[in-house]
């Protein structure tokens, strides 16, 4: 089988594009990145999505964004933006304006560091769960910067030199998160296991008021499926 490494976060997203690379006949190498993130029970979410979707393996990297922030995610002293502090989030949310839960560079940095991974186990295909429809406005997300991250991808490897090629996967780029929704279900994707949440707590609960949180129950509801978020 082809080898494919994914980024999985621990989240919906992430979880149903290793349903999908397996469908699509890849033997998952599945990469998690511990950044510095408010918490990590997200990291203990990407355990389970990686074992139950069956991932050849699971690799977590150390990356301190935590030390330069800049980012509501990495920085305790920036508040995470909620509807119980009367900012809009979800559908409400403006769409020309970057959050201050967008963390510099992360997208960038994580693909590099899944390329990297790609490269020592001959893999030629990378995954990832970027998302232009239902994006909270990270730059990082849109498909212009998926395009250019393969193209230096390209430029950049043994790999891409050799010619065999590098090749950059967002199969959800322009899903509605209900599409997600329905696609996960059809994968056989236990959403339960997946934890979304800005600010979780070491349980994996969510509080139910932040930007993921919203979009989450909102991308559940458009679905008509029941959404098995716990919450705090």
């Amino acid at each position: 089988m082809k080898k494919a490494v994914v980024l999985v976060s621990g989240g919906m997203d992430s979880a149903v594009v290793v349903a999908i690379a397996r469908a699509q006949g890849f033997d998952v190498h599945a990469l998690s990145v511990r950044y510095g993130q408010r918490h990590t029970s997200e990291l203990d979410a990407a355990q389970r999505v990686a074992d139950s979707l069956g991932a050849v393996a699971h690799k977590t990297v150390n990356v301190d964004l935590r030390s330069i922030g800049g980012s509501a995610l990495t920085d305790e002293t920036i508040t995470v933006p909620t509807d119980a502090d009367g900012h809009a989030v979800g559908q409400d949310a403006p769409k020309d304006a970057i959050p201050v839960t967008y963390v510099p560079a992360r997208n960038t940095i994580m693909l590099s560091v899944a390329l990297g991974w790609a490269e020592v186990l001959g893999a030629n295909d990378l995954f990832c769960g970027v998302n232009a429809v239902d994006y909270s406005g990270y730059p990082d997300c849109r498909p212009e910067f998926v395009e250019a991250f393969e193209k230096l991808a390209n430029l950049a490897t043994k790999a891409g030199v050799e010619g065999a090629g590098i090749r950059v996967h967002a199969p959800l780029q322009f899903m509605s998160k209900a599409d997600i929704v329905r696609e996960g279900v059809r994968l056989g994707v236990d959403f339960a296991q997946t934890v979304s949440c800005y600010q979780a707590d070491d349980e994996g609960r969510a509080c139910g008021h932040c930007d993921a949180c919203r979009l989450r129950a909102e991308g559940f509801a458009a679905a008509g499926v029941a959404d098995p978020t716990r919450y705090v």
